[in-house]
C-alpha cells in the first residue's frame, strides 16, 4: 500500500496535466473564433439596438456680428453680420411606445448567440409652447446604422409621410403647429438585433412627460442589465411576461432595457467539466482505494492508470462531440462510452460484482453526476461541496475500525538461504513403497 500511493499519485497528476491541456484547447477553439463569429452574426442579424428617444424642436433664426481677419496686408480685425440658426428644445407632451421582443437564439461554432425580433410602435405628443405659429421638427436616432428596418412607417395625425428625410442616423420630419396646438407622431418598424435591447433618453431630451412603455417578451427568463431601471408594473403572459414602464413627469438619465436570456454554451460549458474533472478523478481514486483496501483486492499502479484514461476519454470525446450534436445527446454519449469502458476493464479484474457495484456506482457520482451539474449554473459549487462530504462521511464510517498500522507497514522480507547452502548436498530418497502388510514392493 505504502509503495502504490507515490504511483498512484504520479499517474494522477499526469492525467491532471493531460486536462489542463485539453481544457486550454476547448478555451482556444472556442474564444479564439468568438469575435469572429459574433461580428458574422452581427452582419447578418444585427448587433445590440439602443433605441433613443425622440425630440423635438423649433428654429429661431438671429443675426450675430462674427470677427474676420482681411487678408488685404492690412491684416485688420472686422465685423461681419452673419445669420446664425438655433435650434431650441420643445418637450414631447407625451410618449406611448409598445416593444414586442421575440428571442431567436443562433449557434455558431462552439457558442450560442442570443439573436431577437423587435416590432417597435412608438406615438408621440409634440407641442407648440410659444404664442406664435412655428415649425416644429421631429427627429427620431436609428438604434444602428447598419441594421434592417422593415415595414417602416412614420405618420403625423394618421397622414403617412411618404418621403422620410433620413440623414445622419436619423429620421427627421416636420409639421406647422399653431400656439398651444399639439399632434401625434406615430412611428413603426421592425427589426433584429443581439444579446440586448435599449431605450435611452439620450442627452437631448431635458424632460419626461407623460411617458409609457409596453415590452412584450416571448421567453420567461427576463433580466434587466445594469444601469437600467426596473419596470413599474409586470405580468405573466401565456408565452412570456408584460413589462410595463409608466411615468408621468420623468428626468432624463435613466434608460430602459432588456438583457436576452443565454442559452448554456457547449465551448465554456465544456472547458469548465475538463478543468474541474480531476477533483472527480481524485474522489474515485480516493474511494477505489478504500475498497481495494477493505476488500483485500490487489490492483496495480497499471490498472489505475488504464482508468485515469477512460475518465479522460470522457472529457476527450466531450471536446469533439459537442460541436455536432446537442449538449445534452453529448453528455450522455460521453458518460455511456466512459462506464462501459471502466466496467468492462474493471470486470475482468475483480469480477463483475464488484465492477458493477463499487466502481461502477463510484463512477457514476463522481464523473457523470459531478459532470451533470453544470448543467444548473451558480449550484455547481455547492453541488460538489455536498459530494466530497457525503464521500468523506461514508469514507470515515467504512475505515473506523480498520487498521492503518497493518495497512502501510511493510511486508516482511521473505527467507533466503545463506551463500552456498543447498549445494553438493545428497540427493533426497523416497522411501520404498510397501505393501498394505508392510512387505517391501
Amino acid at each position: 500500500m505504502a509503495k502504490k500511493i507515490p504511483a498512484v499519485t504520479f499517474i494522477y497528476i499526469c492525467t491532471v496535466v493531460a486536462w489542463v491541456i485539453l481544457g486550454g484547447t476547448i478555451q482556444f477553439r472556442t474564444y479564439n473564433q468568438d469575435e469572429e463569429l459574433k461580428r458574422a452574426v452581427g452582419q447578418l442579424w444585427g448587433t445590440v439596438q439602443v433605441q433613443q428617444a425622440p425630440y423635438s424642436y423649433y428654429q429661431v433664426e438671429k443675426t450675430v456680428m462674427v470677427k474676420e481677419t482681411t487678408y488685404d496686408g492690412t491684416n485688420k480685425v472686422v465685423e461681419k453680420p452673419q445669420v446664425q440658426i438655433d435650434n431650441i428644445a420643445v418637450p414631447l407632451e407625451g410618449s406611448d411606445i409598445n416593444v414586442d421582443l421575440k428571442l431567436e437564439h443562433r449557434r455558431k461554432g462552439l457558442l450560442w448567440y442570443a439573436t431577437y425580433r423587435v416590432n417597435f410602435n412608438g406615438k408621440f405628443q409634440i407641442g407648440n409652447p410659444t404664442d406664435t405659429s412655428r415649425q416644429i421638427f421631429f427627429e427620431l436616432p436609428l438604434p444602428s446604422a447598419g441594421a434592417v428596418y422593415d415595414n417602416f412607417k412614420l405618420s403625423i395625425d394618421g397622414q403617412e409621410i411618404k418621403d422620410l428625410d433620413v440623414s445622419a442616423g436619423s429620421v427627421k420630419t416636420g409639421t406647422t403647429l399653431l400656439p398651444g396646438q399639439t399632434k401625434t407622431v406615430e412611428i413603426a418598424y421592425g427589426s433584429q438585433g443581439m444579446d440586448q435591447w435599449w431605450y435611452s433618453f439620450g442627452t437631448n431630451v431635458t424632460q419626461i412627460r407623460n411617458f409609457s412603455l409596453t415590452m412584450n417578451t416571448d421567453f420567461d427568463k427576463i433580466d434587466f442589465p445594469q444601469n437600467s431601471i426596473s419596470p413599474t408594473a409586470k405580468e405573466k403572459s401565456n408565452n412570456g411576461w408584460q413589462l410595463q414602464w409608466k411615468y408621468s413627469s420623468l428626468l432624463s438619465g435613466v434608460q430602459i432595457g432588456m438583457d436576452m436570456p443565454k442559452m448554456l454554451n457547449p465551448g465554456p460549458w465544456a472547458s469548465k467539466i475538463t478543468y474541474f474533472a480531476p477533483v472527480s478523478l481524485f474522489l474515485f481514486f480516493f474511494l477505489l482505494l478504500i475498497f481495494t483496501t477493505l476488500k483485500d483486492i490487489k490492483l496495480h499502479p497499471m490498472h489505475f492508470f488504464f482508468l485515469g484514461c477512460s475518465f479522460f476519454s470522457y472529457h476527450l470525446l466531450l471536446a469533439y462531440i459537442v460541436d455536432h450534436v446537442s449538449i445534452h445527446v453529448a453528455f450522455w454519449v460521453c458518460s455511456a462510452v466512459s462506464i462501459f469502458l471502466v466496467i468492462s476493464y474493471m470486470r475482468i479484474i475483480v469480477g463483475a460484482r464488484f465492477a458493477f457495484l463499487e466502481v461502477g456506482v463510484s463512477q457514476l457520482v463522481f464523473l457523470v453526476l459531478f459532470s451533470y451539474t453544470f448543467f444548473f449554473e451558480g449550484y455547481t459549487g455547492l453541488s460538489v461541496t455536498i459530494m466530497c462530504i457525503v464521500t468523506l462521511f461514508i469514507v470515515m464510517q467504512m475505515t473506523a475500525r480498520l487498521d492503518w498500522e497493518k495497512v502501510f507497514q511493510s511486508p516482511p522480507p521473505k527467507a533466503t538461504l545463506p551463500p552456498g547452502a543447498g549445494v553438493n548436498l545428497p540427493p533426497i530418497q523416497k522411501p520404498p513403497a510397501q505393501k498394505p502388510d508392510g512387505d517391501p514392493v
